[in-house]
């Protein structure tokens, strides 16, 4: 038993030192190839069986011709170990180098692409990550241009609208001044009329503003879908019958929903008003309010022909007035946007989609808790 831990003990004496030799070395070479600290490992290990085999060879005082057999196989092993080593990091430095090509045109703005041939567990399940992180950017930057094409169709749209009112305003102004305006009374109407254009068009401007930056301060209150629709509809009755247009509320479920009853009546308004507007004369615009599997979902209904496929993913977008001439009433396509803000700031969803003779805008809110 004692000859058996002599034994152990000296191989493994000579197997540390062995060991804290390519230690050293590895450290030396941490910034090198893998290849070459692939092959240090497996010199490493190959040596390490060669220093415990020299020591218990002497302690054991073999012959010299059967320490040469033992060094011999033992060169053998580690010529083997070594090509073994060296086509291995060949392989996996082969992989990385095609990852890091695949991830510089990732980096240089376009979409990564997965390297051809195989490689390793480790260096797949990266490739994995950074297509799946290149298919985000992707998409990120998709949102970003439309944001940034949208924001610059808001600028220009935005001057447009408060040009005309304004140069309107100076005319009549310039009139009234010089006294040739035939009508002053007419005229001071008129001017109230854009003064309250604008200052629409400003509030608009302002409440869009506290939606981006995530300003929007809700004060949440229990309020009945019922209570809600209602004065919403009683709100819009005059600009119905000013543009000859039905309004029909007859589904209108008394649900109760927690949201801030100011902000959800201009949700409301807004659809209401953009729906009367673009509904013709004698059409009808239906409300209904019902309990659905995700909350509850308000709907209003136009007459407006529908709108194209390819712009119902912009109809919420910050600036979006469809096709038609951008001239009053259109105003400035804030409206929905602002619908799409205050609803999600609500955590609800809002949605489009064409029926029949026209297009129906949803909102789903959540249930007021019980």
């Amino acid at each position: 038993m004692r000859d058996f831990l002599l034994i152990a003990l000296f191989a493994f004496l000579g197997a540390v030192a062995a060991g804290l030799l390519g230690a050293c070395v590895l450290w030396l070479i941490r910034r090198r190839s893998l290849t070459t600290s692939l092959a240090v490992v497996a010199a490493v290990a190959v040596t390490a069986m060669l220093a415990g085999t020299l020591a218990v060879a002497r302690a054991m005082f073999l012959s010299r011709h059967d320490l040469t057999v033992v060094t011999m196989v033992v060169a053998m092993a580690a010529v083997v170990s070594l090509v073994v080593a060296l086509l291995l990091g060949r392989w996996v430095v082969a992989g990385s180098r095609a990852l890091t090509a695949a991830a510089r045109s990732f980096g240089d703005g376009g979409h990564f692409a997965a390297p051809d041939g195989s490689i390793n567990a480790e260096l797949a399940a990266l490739s994995r990550e950074l297509a799946s992180t290149s298919a985000k950017l992707a998409t990120s930057r998709d949102r970003e241009r439309a944001l940034e094409t949208s924001r610059r169709e808001l600028v220009a749209w935005i001057s447009h609208d408060l040009r005309t009112p304004l140069a309107g305003l100076r005319a009549m102004s310039e009139a009234l001044e010089d006294g040739v305006a035939a009508e002053p009374e007419r005229y001071l109407r008129q001017m109230r009329t854009e003064v309250e254009r604008l200052n629409d068009m400003v509030g608009d401007l302002f409440e869009l503003s506290r939606i981006h930056a995530g300003a929007l301060a809700l004060t949440p209150s229990r309020i009945s879908m019922y209570d809600l629709v209602g004065d919403a509809l009683a709100g819009a009755d005059a600009l119905a019958r000013e543009h000859g247009v039905w309004l029909i509320g007859d589904r209108i479920e008394p649900v109760p929903v927690e949201v801030d009853g100011k902000e959800m009546s201009r949700v409301l308004s807004n659809l209401l008003v953009n729906a009367i507007r673009r509904t013709p004369s004698d059409g009808t615009v239906a409300v209904a309010a019902e309990r659905s599997p995700d909350g509850v979902v308000v709907s209003v209904t136009d007459g407006c022909g529908g709108i194209p496929d390819e712009d119902l993913p912009r109809v919420f977008d910050t600036g979006w007035r469809g096709t038609h001439a951008r001239t009053p009433p259109a105003g400035a396509g804030l409206g929905l946007a602002i619908v799409r803000g205050i609803v999600e700031a609500h955590r609800g969803q809002a949605a489009v989609r064409n029926v029949p003779g026209g297009c129906r805008f949803e909102v789903t809110l959540p249930l007021a808790e019980a």
